[in-house]
């Protein structure tokens, strides 16, 4: 009896799921590590402030023409994964990257409810995979924000968790101090 084998999916078939009309524009969808996964459940208000809270209080620190804040949007990792972090962090200005995706980051941060042991774990390992520096979970169960700095294979060996009345430094930004608690809604 043959064994059945998965298909895994190249950033580039993906793509052109989307290009040829095979998958609705609206359509809530990942590629990680060869697998199309369908997103968490529609986005909480909490969720969505949370996202715009940290976008926010990046920007003031990550200014253009230097970095780029991206919202939800693709990140090339490799061939097999394009996640679409809640908030990222890339070098260069946004027209940079007008003909590809960027392929790195120097800060991610996923916000996590429903979706915080698969940022934990799965997420957690993509992102030291492709050598992010820094990764941040903005954990609104427990209202801390989780910190993960040195990539080494598929984890990181640092991980901080902060609660609301401590600071963070951006590795990328070293001088700069964030309150968690403009982080949390």
């Amino acid at each position: 009896m043959e064994a059945v084998q998965t298909y895994r999916w190249t950033r580039e078939a993906f793509e052109k799921l989307a290009e040829v009309g095979l998958v609705a524009p609206d359509a809530r969808l990942e590629l990680i590590d060869g697998e199309i996964l369908q997103k968490m459940s529609p986005q909480s208000s909490q969720h969505a402030t949370a996202v715009l809270l940290v976008a926010e209080a990046l920007r003031s620190i990550f200014t253009p023409p230097v970095y780029t804040i991206r919202v939800q949007l693709p990140l090339a990792l490799g061939p097999y994964s394009e996640p679409e972090p809640d908030v990222a962090v890339v070098e260069g200005a946004p027209r940079r990257y007008r003909d590809e995706h960027p392929s790195s980051a120097v800060l991610v941060v996923e916000v996590a409810d429903a979706s915080l042991q698969f940022d934990r774990t799965r997420k957690a390992a993509l992102y030291a995979r492709a050598g992010i520096p820094e990764y941040w979970i903005v954990n609104l169960l427990d209202g801390v924000l989780e910190v993960h700095r040195q990539p080494e294979g598929d984890a990181y060996r640092e991980r901080l968790v902060l609660p609301s009345q401590e600071r963070v430094r951006p590795l990328a930004r070293p001088e700069v101090e964030i309150a968690v608690a403009e982080l949390l809604p």
